[in-house]
């Protein structure tokens, strides 16, 4: 039996040999990650430094745009060496590090795109209470919230999931995934398993739930109320369902792709399938946030004039 501490390195078996065309797929990569760096940046830039953007849908934006980062970071530098590399080996450590950061950037997804929908629940439904309701200290308490119960939980589930006895450390994909992990340990997995299934639920579906509810309320207000109501719901509810739903389609290709037997599928469409929700919603929500938003839009323009000249 071979246990963790024997296990000092794990094998991305998922990549295959492309040749000199690997070059190019560094370049492609390199430039994707360059782009969501920059935009996401120059967004929360644009947020932080601008008082009339200081409202609470702007700063629940600034953490969407920090996490975009966050997630980012955690698998594009790796991927990059990887795609270099001949021998696709990653560190036990860096490789649960990587689980860690991964596992917390989709939990703050979650959250924050819930917090962000209560936001808008307030807007519409309650405009007249509206400041009154969604405070300084309540956003602070909220933001907060969706960053350190994730931080938290994933410690954990990543102490358990190191801590398990492994019989292998061959990970069939291009990225360290707690699922693939799991799935080589000889030990009693019940705990891991349990606790790994408990967290993902009570996260996501506590959030879909939550956000489930406040477009409930929203469509109802909208039925009943004005045009000008309408237009207001319309105008920033789209935005947040397609980052909604574009997050969402990302995580059920990779719980699809992860959990099933997609030995049928082409290799290069698994793979694309396991970055999808790692790599579309940073590319995508800062440009449908910029474009959508008039505010960030024609303060963004003057930032980057203004750097220019």
């Amino acid at each position: 039996m071979i246990n963790f501490t024997q296990v000092s390195y794990f094998t991305l078996a998922a990549y295959f040999d492309t040749g000199a065309l690997k070059y190019l797929y560094f370049i492609i990569v390199l430039s994707l990650y360059i782009f969501i760096v920059s935009a996401n940046l120059l967004l929360i830039v644009v947020i932080c430094v601008n008082r009339s953007l200081h409202e609470p849908m702007y700063m629940f934006l600034c953490s969407l745009f920090v996490n975009e980062l966050y997630g980012s970071t955690g698998l594009f530098p790796l991927l990059l060496l990887q795609i270099l590399s001949d021998i696709h080996t990653v560190s036990a450590s860096a490789c649960y590090l990587q689980i860690f950061c991964l596992y917390t950037y989709g939990a703050v997804e979650y959250l924050n795109l819930a917090i962000m929908s209560y936001d808008r629940y307030l807007a519409i439904c309650y405009p007249l209470q509206y400041n009154t309701r969604i405070t300084h200290n309540k956003i602070a308490t909220l933001i907060a919230f969706t960053w350190l119960y994730p931080l938290l939980a994933c410690v954990v589930y990543t102490y358990l999931n190191s801590d398990s006895q492994l019989c292998g450390n061959i990970i069939y994909k291009v990225y360290c995934d707690s699922h693939s992990v799991v799935k080589l340990a000889c030990s009693d997995t019940v705990v891991v398993n349990a606790y790994g299934l408990l967290a993902c639920f009570g996260t996501i579906f506590g959030a879909l739930i939550f956000i489930l509810y406040t477009y409930m309320k929203i469509l109802l207000v909208c039925f009943s109320g004005s045009k000008q109501t309408r237009q207001k719901a319309v105008s920033t509810c789209t935005p947040h369902l397609i980052s909604l739903f574009n997050f969402s389609v990302g995580t059920c290709f990779e719980l699809i792709q992860s959990r099933f037997n997609m030995s049928s599928v082409p290799n290069m469409m698994r793979i694309f399938l396991s970055l999808y929700f790692l790599t579309c919603p940073p590319l995508f929500n800062p440009v449908l946030y910029g474009l959508n938003m008039s505010k960030i839009r024609e303060i963004g323009k003057s930032l980057l004039s203004n750097i220019g000249y």
